[in-house]
Formats: C-alpha cells, structure tokens, sequence
C-alpha cells in the first residue's frame, strides 16, 4: 500500500479535527489548551488545522487534557481507555445521577439503533 502526500495530509486533518472538537466541548479555548498541554498555541492551531504533526508525548499531552485516548484522537476509535476514562467521570456522580446518564444512554441507543 502506498501512502501519498494527500493521504497524509487528510489523515492530519481528521486529528486536528478531533482535537477541536473535543476542546470545543469541553469549553476550552486554544490558549486554555495550549497551556494545559504545556504547549504553545501556535502549535494546538497548527495541529487542528492539519498543519503539523504531533511527536507522540505532545500528543499524549492533549488527550490527556481532553480526557480522551491517543488512540481516539488519531483514529477516532473508542477503546478501553476512554471507556475507563468516563467510569472515573461517573464515579464523581451520586447514584440518582448515575441513574439520569443511564437514562440519557437508554435513549441514545434506542434512536441510533432501532
């Protein structure tokens, strides 16, 4: 298999655009990012435009940040990870609320795959 500039630089982008949107959701801006991750701002915008390529610990740096998996943030595949990360979410909660998500699930489920 032979992979070209453009695949690439799709692959990039479809990163850089999981990391915006889970940095969108959770209310952050670049800056805010950059400086959790440790890591300058610049860099978090090149890297959501597809722009530049990560070294694995800058990587590791903004999921941990964004609370998701390296795995999740470059194939976009929830795995183990990110289903612990959530149960520790979870685990914050009282059991009524606990009881509420599941409910919210519950409906999820029963829309997308009925």
């Amino acid at each position: 298999m032979v992979i070209t500039m453009l695949d690439v630089k799709l692959y990039l982008n479809e990163v850089g655009q999981r990391i915006m949107e889970r940095r969108k959701k959770l209310g952050l801006t670049q800056e805010a990012l950059a400086e959790q991750s440790d890591l300058t701002t610049q860099f978090v915008s090149y890297a959501e435009s597809g722009k530049r390529a990560m070294r694995p610990e800058n990587l590791m740096k903004i999921a941990a940040v964004l609370g998701v998996s390296t795995d999740y943030l470059l194939t976009g595949d929830i795995i183990d990870k990110d289903s612990l990360l959530l149960s520790e979410k979870l685990g914050k909660l009282t059991a009524s609320e606990v009881r509420i998500i599941e409910n919210i699930i519950d409906e999820c489920i029963s829309l997308y795959h009925s």
